[in-house]
């Protein structure tokens, strides 16, 4: 699509062309695949298998399901590859309703199996509104067009523009998160508001700025960042002069106040009304639009500078439903944000395994949060009512690249073009190594670090693809970049003595459950599509594929034998482990999966997993 016709699509109003049947017939098909391929990795549905077909080859065994009264069947070719990944083929699908072949259709999927899903009366209609938006995606996605994979691959390994190259690939990613079925709800968009905030358009954005009262908002930075000179870093000092001079004009002092950025769509459907009475007390004054341009992130409120890419990245909060939260932002989390990020980035440039495995982060390194309250007194703690107003600043990677290296979003390493084919096989191929080579640098890159981190802090991150940014260098990755820091981490034991000012991210976690951070977050919800990507595209067999993650395990734990207690007490190379599952968080409560101040207590866990590390221990 030409940059013409993108914009004649941004300005197309409330046009949906993208919404064909062609286009509906292939996002369901998708959608039914990931749902029957999902479903049944988290035992909540049980295929039975109904012909040996070729477990050998590239569609395996014939299975089917039935509804609870054996009206409807669908039935596939899969394969059960390592960690119970169902393979299922697409083209294989079919279903039939009372005995009549019929479409495949999402949507009648969930209510045709809510029983088996477990999904309460009052929740089914959002989820169903959830799964609608996740295939309407899907159609624009495909009505759009996006380069191959074969286009990204050779964007990051040509080095033209790091910026451009980086953004390109943010906003082609198509898949959200690749465990959950419904990932793209994002309820409170309508047409226009995809077209101008969704991740996939690529849109540019502009922030609207407001100025808060200091009396009702609380302001922090780093070590050594005062407001004044974070404020004129972001916006220069003709902005700065203009936002002082609107304030003037309505008679209102600028030292009282913080200037603050806040999504359009935020400051459109929530302010003001939900905070119509803050406004007309000018305890927050609407400012104008910043000049920068931004593009929004996959995890779609927060921002990447596109005028200025050696800018912060901008996180607003978003009273939009997406994914098993609405996605607002905590004022009181804002607070110790900053000191948070300045702790863990002092352990990390400290710690002699992690530097030497180049694992780095972006602090966040200055926060705003907004205090109504009116809500505050009217809601329960953690309610989204409370996290309708704030914003944070983190830090952009490009300062961290040296001279031809590049920039991916770490999700890109799951992503598969229209045509099929994977990034990752891409990435392999342009960089001339050995698929296993390759591998073997990813992991160094990747999983040694998060294992160190929990053999020798108990320290957990939230690692999954949209949080880590990879630097590469030829489409190789030279090191992992986190993100997300304050909201994600977690100290889940004993072994470092926190600052009061991050004691928050400590939380009691049972012994049993701390090395699922590995096993959950990383193996079960990355490495599983990962191997099986891999597998079904002819580079690298599965066996193969948790060989080479064996032995990084084992060079580290080789390097490192003073950490063996922990080794034994967290062990990675065990026969299986709990199965916690995603889907079943949210089909559970799709608008608050889990309470983040007890991420354990909230668990959803279905028996345990075969461990596939565990036949080279």
């Amino acid at each position: 699509m030409t940059t013409a016709e993108l914009e004649s699509v941004l300005t197309a109003g409330t046009a949906a062309t993208h919404l064909t049947p062609e286009r509906w017939a292939a996002a369901n098909r998708h959608l039914v695949r990931k749902a029957l391929a999902e479903f049944s990795h988290e035992r909540i549905l049980s295929p039975e298998r109904t012909s040996a077909g070729d477990p050998s080859g590239s569609t395996g065994h014939e299975y089917r399901v039935l509804s609870v009264d054996a009206s409807v069947e669908y039935r596939f070719s899969a394969r059960v590859l390592h960690l119970d990944h169902w393979s299922v083929d697409a083209a294989s699908i079919s279903c039939s309703r009372g005995g009549q072949d019929a479409p495949l259709d999402a949507l009648r999927f969930i209510t045709e199996f809510r029983d088996a899903l477990g999904i309460r009366e009052e929740m089914l209609p959002v989820y169903l509104e959830e799964i609608s938006s996740t295939l309407s995606s899907h159609a624009y996605k495909q009505w759009m067009g996006q380069p191959s994979s074969a286009e990204l691959a050779a964007g990051v390994t040509r080095g033209a523009d790091v910026a451009t190259d980086f953004q390109a690939i943010e906003r082609s990613m198509t898949e959200g998160h690749p465990c959950f079925v419904a990932n793209n709800g994002r309820l409170g968009f309508g047409i226009s508001d995809y077209r101008a905030f969704a991740p996939e358009t690529g849109a540019s954005v502009q922030l609207e700025w407001i100025a808060v009262h200091r009396s009702k908002a609380v302001f922090t930075s780093s070590e050594g960042l005062d407001y004044a000179a974070h404020l004129d870093a972001e916006l220069g000092a003709g902005a700065l002069a203009y936002f002082d001079a609107e304030l003037g004009a309505l008679g209102l002092d600028p030292a009282r106040y913080f200037l603050m950025p806040v999504h359009p769509w935020q400051w459109e459907n929530k302010l003001t009304v939900t905070f119509a009475a803050e406004i007309a007390q000018q305890h927050i004054v609407h400012l104008g639009i910043g000049a920068d341009s931004y593009q929004a992130q996959q995890s779609i409120r927060t921002f990447f500078n596109t005028a200025a890419p050696e800018k912060a990245y901008v996180k607003t909060a978003m009273s939009v439903l997406n994914m098993g939260f609405m996605r607002g932002l905590s004022p009181e989390y804002m607070k110790a944000t900053p000191a948070i990020n300045d702790w863990l980035q002092e352990l990390i440039v400290s710690d002699e395994a992690l530097q030497d495995r180049g694992l780095a982060m972006i602090r966040e390194v200055a926060a705003i949060g907004y205090h109504n309250g009116y809500y505050e007194a009217a809601s329960a703690k953690g309610s989204p009512y409370r996290k309708m107003l704030s914003a944070l600043w983190r830090e952009s990677p490009l300062q961290l690249l040296e001279d031809g290296q590049q920039l991916a979003t770490m999700a890109s390493l799951l992503h598969v073009d229209a045509a099929g084919n994977p990034m990752v096989s891409a990435l392999i191929e342009q960089s001339g190594l050995q698929a296993g080579e390759w591998l073997r640098r990813y992991f160094e890159a990747y999983l040694v670090p998060l294992v160190h981190c929990l053999y020798r802090y108990e320290l957990a991150f939230m690692p999954h693809g949209e949080n880590v940014i990879l630097v590469l260098e030829n489409g190789v990755p030279v090191r992992a970049v986190m993100k997300d820091i304050a909201e994600e981490i977690v100290v889940m034991g004993d072994r470092l003595d926190l600052p009061e000012a991050v004691s928050r991210i400590k939380v009691d976690i049972p012994d049993g459950e701390k090395v699922l951070a590995i096993f959950t977050d990383v193996f079960d919800c990355i490495f599983r599509f990962l191997g099986a990507l891999l597998e079904e595209d002819g580079v690298l067999s599965g066996d193969e594929f948790w060989r080479i993650a064996a032995a990084a395990v084992h060079g580290y734990q080789a390097e490192h034998p003073e950490l063996a207690d922990q080794f034994a007490r967290h062990d990675l190379f065990a026969p299986d482990f709990q199965f916690s599952c995603l889907n079943r968080l949210q089909l559970r409560n799709n608008q608050q999966m889990l309470d983040l101040t007890d991420p354990s207590g909230g668990l959803q866990m279905a028996g345990r997993l075969e461990n596939p590390l565990a036949k080279f221990a």
